[in-house]
């Protein structure tokens, strides 16, 4: 809430208080994605994750537009920090160097300081900027609904895209608890997360329903990890890679808009996935020309390196070591990028296709290394994270 960069994305750096002369109003934006992408969501939540019903069958709306109205007054009054609170720092006409990475400050002569109401807290009248930040942000985060609505999609980035509302409900209730009374403990929600035993009954190994689809980006980082890849400049120079037809289609930081690169609720259609009622988040930046287009650029980031003059490179040490048993090199290299769990025919076929490189062709042992590499990240049991 106080970071500049996010202050300027969502427009309440600079946010001025309401003026009755002129018409004015504060801002809406930040404040309504507060609510509605980073706490609490659009709709009530039981502890499992499912919604609440009214006595109609209805959902139930976690805020409306005056709850909007009144947060929106709490952001106002914030902009770049600095040595003063001067107009002219706030509107940003004093440029100090570090001002783009400096938590934002409060301004009082641009802050609402009228009662304001949301979520059924209220905030004084002539409550200044940081007192009225602390008590909206205490109030989102005693919500009922961030343990939930923030657990189901921790669960979906880390371990599953469909987890069971019991699944869902264990999680809040660490984040709600940790057990020592402590609420929004993240070691804990994130070891309840990855320890549950939902994330690790291997009887979910061959559940279709259970997994995710890796997106793009950890798809590289899966690479670079599993092979020891350096730099050469020590700068891990990889700039964009978004383009779809030729690169990962997905860059770091850069998603289209506030709600990221894809959303927790998107369902491919006309899928399988949609008949059975399943969502598959990642899925909204796939398809045929991202597909092709990953295969390619990952073809040549295995051979040649990532990023600005393939800064980013592995030399495959134990990999090639391994080149002259076909089998151990593929069972090596299903182990660390898909866990052994690659199945036994693209097993086979993997290796059959890395014993038909001569052995004593030029670079054979490397170029089976790199094909080997190669066509486990093109197989679903890596792509598709079980």
């Amino acid at each position: 809430s106080l970071h500049p960069i996010m202050g300027l994305y969502l427009s309440h750096l600079r946010n001025q208080k309401e003026d009755p002369h002129s018409g004015r109003e504060p801002d809406e934006n930040y404040a309504r994605e507060a609510m509605q992408l980073f706490t609490i969501g659009l709709y009530e939540l039981n502890r499992n994750g499912t919604p609440r019903r009214d006595g109609n069958g209805q959902r139930i709306p976690t805020y409306d537009n005056d709850d909007v109205m009144g947060l929106a007054k709490v952001f106002t009054g914030f902009s770049w920090a600095g040595p003063d609170s001067s107009d002219q720092r706030f509107l940003g006409r004093v440029s100090d160097p570090d001002r783009d990475v400096q938590p934002m400050q409060g301004y009082l002569q641009f802050h609402s300081m009228s009662e304001k109401r949301f979520l059924g807290a209220t905030i004084a009248a002539n409550t200044g900027p940081d007192e009225s930040l602390r008590v909206a942000l205490d109030t989102l985060f005693t919500h009922r609904n961030v343990g939930p609505f923030f657990g189901r999609q921790l669960i979906q980035r880390l371990v599953t895209s469909n987890p069971s509302p019991a699944y869902v409900s264990r999680v809040a209730a660490v984040f709600n608890n940790n057990g020592q009374g402590v609420r929004g403990d993240m070691k804990a929600v994130l070891k309840a997360v990855l320890l549950d035993a939902e994330a690790r009954a291997s009887a979910r190994l061959t559940d279709p329903k259970f997994g995710k689809l890796r997106e793009p980006v950890l798809r590289l980082a899966a690479w670079a990890r599993a092979f020891k890849a350096t730099s050469v400049s020590g700068g891990f120079r990889i700039r964009s890679t978004s383009d779809p037809s030729k690169q990962l289609g997905q860059t770091p930081l850069r998603a289209p808009s506030v709600f990221n690169f894809f959303r927790p609720g998107y369902v491919p259609p006309n899928t399988s996935i949609a008949a059975a009622g399943l969502v598959a988040p990642e899925f909204q930046i796939a398809g045929e020309t991202s597909v092709a287009g990953y295969l390619n650029y990952m073809r040549n980031v295995i051979g040649n390196g990532a990023g600005t003059n393939a800064d980013v490179r592995s030399a495959y040490a134990d990999e090639i070591a391994l080149a002259g048993d076909p089998q151990r090199l593929v069972d090596r290299v299903a182990l660390l990028l898909t866990g052994s769990q690659l199945d036994a025919s693209t097993r086979v076929a993997i290796r059959d296709a890395v014993a038909a490189i001569p052995p004593t062709s030029t670079g054979a042992a490397a170029n089976r290394a790199r094909l080997a590499v190669f066509l486990v990240m093109a197989a679903p049991e890596f792509n598709v994270m079980t």
